[in-house]
């Protein structure tokens, strides 16, 4: 049984940072906040890295997480891109050691397997996911997708450290949805 505790996500970013945090009461996660941190207006990209830190220390100053669980960059063709996403991760990694605040590291595939039971899964399969386990108001959520993919990252981590919520194994979907009526919403 996990005590009580809050959990800060990261999905890092250059352009768009997304973060989401989650409150674990009575072994039970709630959404206390996501948001996004838009920084495609700032030309300069060490100043961008600065905001990343400043933003993440201000949410670990404000909420107090006791752990942050944190996207880590995928492979990809572009190695200037990946050099900048990597850059930003271990600003937002430092603002939270900078606090002694636990990382961890979660791969995409993780984060969506962990969340929808399908590593490939969209942003949005991920997003409906959250909003449906989290009873998160459709219209509270935003168009951005980063702070979704944040969100996710915290319930990755909760998910991952937390073996009560993991004991039911699935075949299928249709095992899945045999096993989980209550959680599935019937078009009307």
């Amino acid at each position: 049984m996990i005590k009580d505790k809050i959990i800060l996500g990261i999905d890092p970013g250059t352009s768009i940072m997304g973060y989401g945090l989650i409150k674990i009461v009575d072994n039970q996660p709630f959404l206390l906040a996501m948001g996004i941190l838009e920084l495609n207006k700032y030309e300069d990209h060490y100043f961008r890295l600065k905001r990343i830190f400043d933003r993440v220390a201000s949410l670990i100053d404000e909420y107090l997480p006791n752990e942050l669980a944190i996207e880590s960059p995928f492979f990809g063709k572009n190695v200037q891109s990946m050099l900048k996403l990597g850059r930003a991760q271990g600003v937002a990694m430092a603002a939270g050691l900078s606090r002694n605040i636990p990382i961890f590291e979660y791969a995409p595939l993780k984060i969506k397997m962990a969340i929808t039971g399908n590593g490939r899964a969209t942003k949005e399969q991920v997003a409906d996911m959250l909003q449906r386990y989290l009873k998160i108001p459709r219209e509270n959520l935003l168009p951005q997708l980063d702070a979704t993919d944040g969100l996710a990252a915290a319930l990755c981590h909760f998910f991952q450290n937390n073996p009560s919520q993991n004991k039911t194994q699935y075949t299928s979907w249709k095992d899945f949805i045999n096993k989980n009526e209550k959680r599935i919403r019937k078009n009307q």
